[in-house]
């Protein structure tokens, strides 16, 4: 039997007009989104259909809204049958996939993906901080440029996305100066890119610190499928290391490239983006062109979907 891996998109995968087919044509997403929607100080709805993309793509705005509808997106293929041999999620989609494998209720991961947008857009507004994106240069490369830089400050790597395509995250002038480093060191290319802050570096510690309490207070649940986390690549069932690895996300790399090729190691001959966009599979395509790749983000997707 195909082993299925559903991978879960997070922030950057948001797109105005995102879940408005599944509320027109879904009874189960109607009922999400209305009983969803008064946790918010923000109509979630209305942003999520209508925009503008200036509120969308704010943090503590975008992270729920891409959480709410991946988490519809996956109960409605529950309901249909199809089920993952394991999963993954990138950065916020950790929290679908905790969902996803039975690990965290809805609610639950709703309430930590409320707190954790929030916290991280209060940390961005207190440590002013940018990313930038890094082509053509491998992740050990990237590492040494960085440590042999003489600019004070941050700078780290923040994602891991694919074999040549590194994200770096720190303090304006010094990740500046390490683009100007690593494009002399042989980088194709190095784009600073347009984002709300410098998520997965240090200056997220405040954030951490924040979730950390809130992760001690939250029920989890072993989970039903092998979960891969960010920070290792590796799967864990452990309620406590679950924990520790979500907050230990928040300043360290995302190791995506690491997990897909554990997750085929470990047998996924097929992946299924659930979630807006398709961004990860644009990702697992770079990484590992010989697996299956697919994407469910929207309601005409959900109904040709099919495992042939």
């Amino acid at each position: 039997m195909t082993k299925v891996a559903f991978i879960f998109p997070g922030q950057a995968s948001q797109v105005v007009g995102m879940g408005r087919d599944f509320y027109e044509n879904s009874a189960l997403a109607r009922r999400q989104y209305d009983l969803t929607e008064n946790r918010f100080d923000f109509a979630l709805k209305k942003v999520s259909f209508e925009g503008p993309l200036t509120e969308l793509t704010k943090t503590r705005i975008t992270q729920p809204a891409i959480f709410v509808l991946s988490g519809i997106i996956f109960a409605e293929m529950q309901a249909r049958g199809y089920m993952p041999s394991m999963v993954a999620g990138h950065s916020l989609g950790e929290y679908s996939a905790l969902v996803a494998c039975g690990a965290l209720t809805f609610e639950a991961g709703l309430d930590l993906v409320k707190i954790r947008a929030e916290q991280m857009q209060i940390a961005a507004e207190q440590n002013p901080g940018t990313m930038a994106a890094i082509v053509g240069l491998d992740y050990e490369q990237v590492k040494q440029v960085i440590s042999e830089s003489t600019f004070s400050g941050v700078c780290q790597i923040a994602n891991y996305n694919s074999p040549g395509q590194i994200v770096i995250s720190g303090d304006v002038y010094k990740v500046q100066a390490a683009m100007s480093d690593l494009k002399k060191a042989g980088a194709k290319m190095a784009v600073e890119l347009s984002v709300g802050g410098a998520f997965h570096s240090e200056l997220m510690r405040p954030a951490s610190e924040a979730l950390e309490k809130v992760l001690a207070e939250t029920q989890i649940n072993p989970p039903k499928y092998p979960v891969y986390f960010n920070v290792t690549g590796t799967a864990t069932r452990d309620p406590q290391e679950i924990r520790e690895r979500l907050n230990r996300q928040l300043t360290a790399p995302v190791l995506w490239t690491d997990t897909i090729r554990n997750m085929i190691a470990d047998g996924a001959e097929r992946f299924v983006e659930v979630g807006p966009g398709k961004v990860l599979q644009g990702l697992i395509k770079r990484t590992a062109a010989e697996v299956k790749v697919s994407g469910i983000g929207t309601f005409s997707e959900l109904e040709q979907m099919s495992w042939n």
